[in-house]
């Protein structure tokens, strides 16, 4: 293995509190949710998406979003992210302390309108109006652009589309803007060409991604994100998660599998703590996350075949 000293940090998002649990069936207490915050940031991770700020008789899996951030409060190392649809829901997450929100804006009207009623027009408007009150209630905001890869009504989703609904997003000053593969149908190529796009509509802004593993191109997308200027990825313990709106999901790319892929690469990850995130403790949340939801196992790899070499642990 070659290590490059001079290749930049990435930086991890644990996403499996929110879009892994989300889109789950099992509903789970409130205590086990904590509790996988918690041993995420025992593991070394500190940005955690936490919860979501929707209806809770359309997403009963985030009912309890202000009781999570109420018991994980004053979590040592933890920054907590909650995603907000709208301002109702911004209002909801500035009230229960969350550090960071996440909007979303769908390329696709299809998947927009179906998921949130409205087309992604609307979408953009509404992310400005979120924009604009969450920079004045002190907090980071930054927008994902989901569906960038494909759409599971309208099929097809073109580069120029996708650059288009980045243009109307990056009007609002996103501090960090993302690209979702939301259905898990992408491939390095489009990652390469959406990113090279985005990099010529705004060279400063920080670049996240968000890749699904329905048909295993996942963790080759997040190679291919990072070879192209993406310095931040979200991923999911476990492997648990997906889309509801994706026939066959897999769920997100595992942290763990994500972290022993940039190890084994040589990719620095950002960590405060000198020996780094813990792949062998996410792995083992993992497992402990699957058995809480009645999976037969884990989607992640890692927890069952073990580490390999002689890497950090």
């Amino acid at each position: 293995m070659t290590t490059t000293p001079t290749a930049p940090e990435i930086e991890i998002v644990e996403v499996a509190p929110r879009d892994g649990l989300q889109n789950e069936k099992a509903l789970l207490p409130t205590a086990t949710k904590v509790e996988l915050v918690r041993r995420s940031v025992a593991a070394g991770i500190r940005r955690i998406e936490v919860t979501a700020f929707a209806r809770p008789d359309r997403v009963p899996q985030m009912a309890d979003a202000a009781e999570v951030l109420a018991e994980l409060r004053g979590t040592e190392g933890l920054t907590s992210i909650g995603l907000v649809l709208n301002r109702k829901g911004l209002e909801r997450a500035v009230a229960a302390g969350c550090d960071e929100i996440t909007s979303v804006v769908v390329a696709s009207d299809g998947l927009a309108v179906k998921n949130q009623g409205v087309d992604t027009a609307a979408q953009i408007a509404a992310w400005h109006e979120i924009a604009d009150d969450a920079r004045a209630a002190g907090l980071k905001a930054s927008v994902i652009i989901a569906a960038a890869f494909g759409c599971p009504f309208d099929g097809e989703v073109p580069t120029a589309r996708v650059l288009d609904v980045a243009r109307g997003v990056l009007d609002g000053g996103p501090d960090e803007l993302a690209i979702a593969d939301t259905i898990g149908v992408g491939v390095p190529a489009q990652v390469t060409e959406i990113v090279a796009g985005l990099r010529e509509l705004d060279d400063t802004v920080a670049l996240r991604a968000h890749f699904h593993n329905t048909r295993n191109t996942g963790y080759a997308n997040a190679i291919a994100a990072i070879a192209a200027g993406v310095t931040v990825l979200d991923a999911s313990t476990g492997g648990i998660g997906g889309c509801p709106f994706a026939p066959g999901a897999t769920g997100n790319i595992a942290t763990e599998d994500l972290l022993y892929l940039l190890e084994r690469s040589g990719q620095p990850v950002r960590s405060d703590r000198r020996e780094g995130i813990d792949a062998d403790a996410v792995a083992a949340t993992g497992i402990w996350i699957a058995e809480q939801l009645g999976l037969p196992q884990a989607p992640a790899l890692l927890g069952r075949a073990g580490r390999f070499g002689g890497g950090r642990r």
